[in-house]
């Protein structure tokens, strides 16, 4: 076999290794949450994570006065499992709220709804999905809190967390799009294939990526 067949071979084998998987996130990935994907590109966001992001260019951040946070959803909704109970699904989107706002709420007071100066952010965690017999964790939902299974030189198999999102920010005054970003991270290992998943699964995750929105926000701010 040609060692390009090989490390193909290899790349498909193991999709969840990092050396093999896409860091970003594919446009045949898009759940459908923001709609209109055709003006998102490929950044870096402030720790260095590549993401697909878009700012109007127009934008002047020096007009919002506090930013209100939507509640995150899923998008499309998920079934609970045995492996993604109710409990991890409802821990995850309680705790990207917490985070945002917690980042969010150091450089912008915190709204309690849209209205004028006011920036809205609505994100959704895009989907959840459970595939371990296979290695195609995009099968049937488009890209999620996936567990795909990796084979070891052990023979154990490890699961590896991912979560993905996407979020639109909108203007609280007229609902004008002013920003989005489509992004993807992972999370803790898990031990084995029967382990059940938890929100501290992912806390890093999603830590990450208020982090980055504060960053961003600063950053662009200051221009």
């Amino acid at each position: 076999m040609k060692l390009a067949s090989m490390i193909g071979t290899v790349c498909i084998a193991s999709v969840a290794l990092a050396g093999c998987a896409s860091k970003v996130v594919e446009p045949g990935e898009y759940s459908g949450f923001l709609g209109d994907y055709s003006r998102l590109k490929e950044e870096k966001s402030p720790s260095g994570a590549v993401v697909m992001r878009w700012v109007d260019p127009k934008i002047d951040l020096k007009k919002y006065k506090s930013i209100y946070i939507e509640p995150t959803q899923f998008y499309p909704k998920p079934q609970p499992t045995v492996k993604i109970p109710q409990s991890t699904l409802s821990g995850i989107t309680a705790y990207y709220d917490q985070a945002l706002k917690r980042e969010t709420g150091k450089s912008l007071p915190l709204a309690t709804g849209p209205g004028p100066g006011v920036i809205v952010m609505r994100a959704a965690v895009t989907a959840v999905g459970s595939k371990t017999e296979s290695l195609k964790p995009y099968e049937v939902i488009p890209i999620a809190l996936v567990a795909a299974a990796v084979s070891t030189a052990t023979g154990i198999r490890d699961q590896e967390t991912t979560l993905g999102t996407e979020a639109v920010f909108l203007d609280g005054t007229n609902n004008a799009v002013v920003a989005q970003v489509v992004r993807k991270g992972t999370g803790k290992p898990l031990s084995n294939d029967s382990q059940v998943m938890k929100p501290d699964d992912v806390k890093n995750v999603i830590d990450g990526w208020a982090s980055d929105l504060n960053q961003a926000f600063v950053k662009l701010k200051s221009k």
